[in-house]
């Protein structure tokens, strides 16, 4: 697929069939994640793969905890595939996605973030290019402050000083792929000379 395509194709997905990822493809959107760029170069982030539909479940419900709806801007995202901003009974920050992949980057590095998201970009255009679905989920930070949360970072070893800034669901869609909104006018100057 041309990477063009795979851009313009490339949608949040917010309604999964149970059906998990295989290892196969789970490794080759690892792959995708950990060649991304990086600032300078330094792979001071890491992604811890759960490809455990009960665990996302979990996850997802622990990203929703802390979830404060009063700093939204704006109130609407999809009719067709719902968000949490749509939609406040949702309670899984994962939306059923049977894998999460959390991205991890040092807590005080000024370009963790940016790095994260860049990651996270890059695992949902490799999945798309493999016909998985993806969304990708904000609201990190506090997902893993609970004692429930903390225990699952000494478990799966993620070094002290690290905190979750992304993460991207994965699976297949469940109903129509959502299609693509008009793109806004006036979003690009070129300025030349």
């Amino acid at each position: 697929m041309d990477m063009l395509e795979t851009i313009k194709g490339c949608r949040s997905v917010r309604k999964y069939t149970q059906q998990q990822v295989s290892r196969a493809d789970l490794a080759k959107i690892i792959e995708a994640g950990i060649y991304s760029a990086n600032a300078g170069g330094a792979q001071r982030s890491m992604v811890v793969a759960v490809n455990n539909a009960d665990l996302a479940k979990k996850i997802g419900k622990l990203n929703m905890a802390k979830f404060n709806r009063g700093g939204l801007i704006g109130s609407y995202v999809s009719k067709e595939q719902p968000s949490v901003i749509d939609d406040p009974s949702i309670k899984n920050g994962f939306y059923g996605a049977p894998t999460v992949m959390c991205v991890f980057c040092q807590k005080d590095f000024v370009f963790g973030v940016a790095d994260a998201f860049i990651i996270a970009q890059a695992m949902a255009f490799e999945a798309h290019s493999i016909g998985i679905a993806s969304c990708i989920v904000s609201r990190a930070e506090t997902t893993f402050e609970s004692e429930e949360g903390k225990a699952l970072l000494s478990e799966w070893q993620v070094p002290e000083g690290y905190i979750c800034r992304a993460f991207l669901a994965l699976g297949y869609c469940d109903g129509p792929y959502p299609q693509a909104k008009p793109r806004r006018k006036g979003r690009v100057r070129i300025v030349e000379g």
